[in-house]
């Protein structure tokens, strides 16, 4: 007989029940070529005795073997490890290069055994909220969340409607109620004119762009973005097989002069653009520039994807409306999110666009993605019927005008002999570039040491250049944390 007792080891003090332990532990017996096929074990009250377990524990274990297929029971035989599995010949691992490195028992954890391509633009650090001192990428301050309002419209779905209809499947395009108010504020703030049926709740403004990027895009297809850009447009185009060209970005935003010429040597498919801030200068696409682009698209039939990631902060006026609102021709994809204007843990954005696209968009987010959340959906359309999100746009409007205000004369007053920007018309970042003798990523290194959490701005530079530059989020932080951080930045640019 095997040496059950040496073999088997079960800890009456682990929350999983012991003859779970040790089916597993017969299984993996069985796995590893100990237990062979046909191989009878001792019987229930014999192995009992042997591991000083109950003899009901055994025969729940030899049941579960049984019931998962390890083990098979021979009438007034026993029970034994089942003919049908393939014996296992265990071989012990010879290497005959000494300076060879041995083979860990964990590798299945970390490289699987069969190939596959690793996309290397798809290789970007993912942003988190850091804890501490931050001048991150251009978040909103969680804080300002409207979070008591947020948690009575999440209690009353409890409430609502018919529990078989609302804690079953939804609309594949997202809860109605969502993108019937989520029509009606677009129409009113952005001078759209939609119905809900142009309308496409997503995860975020990503999966938007993603499923967007799926459906229009094809290998060998041709897209032209600014020469900075937002590094996750072009990694969706770059996974369809289409190719990217680009165009320089000036004080006025995307060069159309430029992009003309481009349209005139080759087909172009589509326009990737964030004419509102432009990301990551924040600068705002001219209203010459606007007129043109949307004449281009027209007479040269490529799709504009019109990224509109912050609209709802623009701190001088009035917000110039989108390109969306003046097209007359169904060529602008709209895409924006509500990520920035509440918190990123709410991942809700939209595609807004003619209803044959949305319906196809809708059919291939249903199999990756059969539905969103349709709890959060309801409490935010909840939260746009009553006003409450309205209301709390107006808030963190004011307040994040301040920290806009406090932080440009805090660079300017602290560090303008090292730093050049130009103070943003809205969003909820400084595009600052830095002395060309500053090191960006030690920067970021020594700012990470002392506390403060920053981007070296590496991932803005466009192939072969170095702009020196990064965005420097200031919504995120109060007066006094952005003091704290230009202090800290102060001292270690100082010292560089």
């Amino acid at each position: 007989m095997l040496p059950f007792k040496s073999l088997i080891q079960v800890d009456k003090a682990l929350t999983t029940p012991v003859f779970l332990q040790l089916s597993d532990q017969l299984s993996q017996l069985i796995r590893k070529g100990t237990l062979l096929p046909g191989y009878r074990l001792p019987g229930s009250r014999q192995l009992a005795e042997l591991l000083s377990l109950n003899r009901q524990t055994i025969v729940a274990a030899y049941d579960e073997g049984l019931a998962q297929g390890w083990l098979e029971s021979r009438s007034g035989s026993g029970t034994y490890v089942a003919t049908h599995l393939a014996e296992v010949n265990p071989q012990a691992l010879v290497v005959n290069d000494r300076d060879a490195t041995p083979l860990s028992s964990d590798i299945p954890t970390k490289q699987p055994g069969y190939a596959f391509e690793s996309i290397s633009f798809l290789m970007r650090p993912v942003l988190t909220n850091q804890a501490g001192l931050r001048l991150d990428d251009g978040f909103p301050d969680t804080r300002l969340a409207p979070m008591d309002e947020l948690s009575r419209a999440y209690r009353s779905y409890f409430s609502w409607g018919n529990p078989q209809k609302h804690f079953g499947y939804g609309d594949t395009k997202g809860h109605l109620l969502l993108r019937e108010q989520l029509s009606i504020h677009l129409n009113e703030t952005r001078g759209l004119r939609t119905t809900p049926d142009n309308v496409l709740i997503t995860r975020g403004s990503i999966m938007g762009l993603h499923l967007t990027c799926q459906v229009l895009l094809r290998p060998g297809d041709v897209v032209v973005t600014g020469e900075t850009t937002w590094a996750g447009a072009t990694m969706n185009i770059l996974k369809t097989g289409a190719s990217v060209l680009t165009v320089s970005v000036d004080q006025h935003g995307m060069d159309i002069d430029t992009l003309e010429t481009l349209c005139q040597k080759q087909p172009i498919r589509m326009v990737f653009v964030t004419p509102h801030h432009h990301y990551p200068t924040t600068v705002t696409l001219r209203a010459d520039r606007r007129a043109r682009l949307l004449q281009l698209a027209e007479q040269y039939g490529f799709v504009v994807m019109e990224d509109d990631y912050d609209y709802d902060f623009h701190y001088l006026s009035r917000p110039i409306l989108p390109l969306a609102s003046a097209d007359q021709h169904g060529m602008v994809v709209y895409v924006g999110s509500l990520t920035k204007s509440v918190a990123p843990a709410f991942r809700i954005g939209y595609v807004v666009a003619p209803t044959a696209l949305i319906d196809e968009l809708a059919r291939l987010r249903r199999i990756i993605d059969r539905q969103g959340d349709p709890m959060l959906e309801f409490a935010i359309g909840q939260l746009l019927k009553t006003g409450d999100l309205k209301r709390h746009f107006r808030k963190a409007l004011r307040t994040y005008h301040a920290r806009r205000d406090h932080f440009c004369e805090l660079l300017t007053t602290e560090l303008s002999d090292i730093i050049q920007f130009t103070k943003p018309d809205g969003g909820m970042a400084v595009w600052a570039t830095f002395d060309p003798t500053i090191d960006m990523e030690l920067m970021a290194q020594q700012a990470a040491r002392a506390g403060l959490s920053l981007s070296n701005g590496i991932a803005h530079n466009p192939p072969s250049q170095r702009l020196n530059g990064t965005r420097l989020g200031f919504a995120s932080s109060t007066e006094v944390e952005l003091e704290q951080s230009v202090a800290v930045l102060k001292k270690i640019l100082k010292d560089c």
